[in-house]
């Protein structure tokens, strides 16, 4: 089976040759490709928690009236889902200044689209400590 034809045979006939030691057969080029997506995927996954956690903190500073459980709640749940990332994936943690600078357009589009408002900064107002810190709310 190729790679283009059937993805999914493919993966499980790789991993086999793989788990038999059957160098010789395996697709090595589309092989690394798929190992280099798999890191792209983890740390596309980290800037998409980090969007969503920062919009709102972004809609928690300028809409005070508005705070709630559910704000609360998913700011709560992205940093924990980003713990859980980082302790899977440590070497994550260097790329976290970098990922909170890259996920800060989508955090301000979430937060512009959420609240109507235009008047959040650029660039990120908060440091990854403060994004990361359980009970900072700005």
């Amino acid at each position: 089976m190729t790679y283009h034809q059937d993805f999914y045979a493919w993966t499980q006939e790789q991993a086999q040759l793989l788990k038999t030691h059957q160098a010789d057969r395996l697709d090595w080029k589309n092989l690394a490709e798929e190992i280099e997506s798999l890191g792209r995927q983890e740390r596309r996954e980290l800037r998409n928690r980090l969007a969503v956690l920062v919009g709102h903190l972004l809609k928690w500073q300028y809409q005070p009236d508005r705070q709630g459980a559910s704000w609360r709640i998913t700011i709560r749940s992205q940093r924990a889902e980003i713990q859980k990332l980082l302790q899977e994936n440590p070497s994550l943690k260097s790329y976290l200044p970098e990922a909170v600078q890259d996920s800060y357009l989508e955090a301000l589009a979430l937060a512009i689209r959420e609240t109507n408002l235009e008047v959040f900064p650029e660039p990120c107002p908060y440091t990854v400590e403060q994004v990361l810190n359980e009970p900072f709310l700005p």
